[in-house]
């Protein structure tokens, strides 16, 4: 079946995490990596994972899912290893309209992860449906040798430049973007030379707005 992609906006909400393992920390991470609040049920945590969560500032609750509760949350993942309580999440996020993820279960999924490579704001994806993680995962490595550390600062320019024009009253409909991401900008930042690059992005617009 084809999924619908989308990037989630969690800042601020609510987020249930069911599970206590390796695999429910790095869902946790991934979370509070775009502001989400997160809370975590599980009965039992490895030491290790229970001080990382707790640095972190997640709230713990060290019980057994309870029925219904997915139904106070935005959004839910399931990383127990038990498919009964998976089951359960699942079905009663359906009943209340709440979108979940089984981590390893597909079938027990309204949404899946998609494996991300983030610097900064840019956020590049890879997704196989949730059928091959492995494929996705060895996928994002290959791209992360591509997309270096230079694509945020790239972003942060055309951003800024953006929102100078805007500022302006310009418009910000012009050919030269295309130009100016064609100019060499890239490798500029590449070796350092930000400067540079800028002065290449202002002069592929103004040519091209002229």
């Amino acid at each position: 079946m084809a999924s619908y992609p989308v990037n989630l906006v969690v800042t601020g909400r609510p987020v249930l995490v069911v599970g206590g393992g390796r695999i429910a920390a790095g869902k946790v991470r991934g979370l509070l990596e775009a502001g989400a609040q997160v809370t975590v049920v599980a009965p039992e945590i490895a030491g290790e994972i229970a001080e990382e969560l707790a640095a972190l500032g997640v709230t713990v609750l060290r019980r057994r899912y309870r029925a219904g509760e997915v139904g106070d949350y935005r959004l839910a993942v399931t990383a127990t290893g038990d498919r009964d309580v998976d089951q359960q999440v699942f079905d009663e996020a359906e009943a209340a309209g709440v979108w979940v993820n089984s981590a390893d279960d597909p079938a027990r999924c309204s949404f899946t992860l998609p494996s991300r490579l983030r610097r900064g704001d840019l956020l590049v994806t890879v997704s196989t449906g949730g059928r091959s993680p492995a494929l996705a995962a060895w996928l994002r490595e290959r791209l992360e040798e591509v997309v270096g550390p230079e694509y945020e600062t790239l972003l942060e320019l055309l951003a800024a430049e953006r929102d100078r024009m805007r500022a302006e009253g310009r418009s910000t409909e012009v050919p030269g973007w295309r130009t100016a991401l064609e100019s060499g900008m890239l490798e500029r930042l590449h070796d350092g030379d930000v400067a540079g690059a800028e002065e290449l992005l202002r002069s592929c617009l103004s040519s091209s707005s002229a």
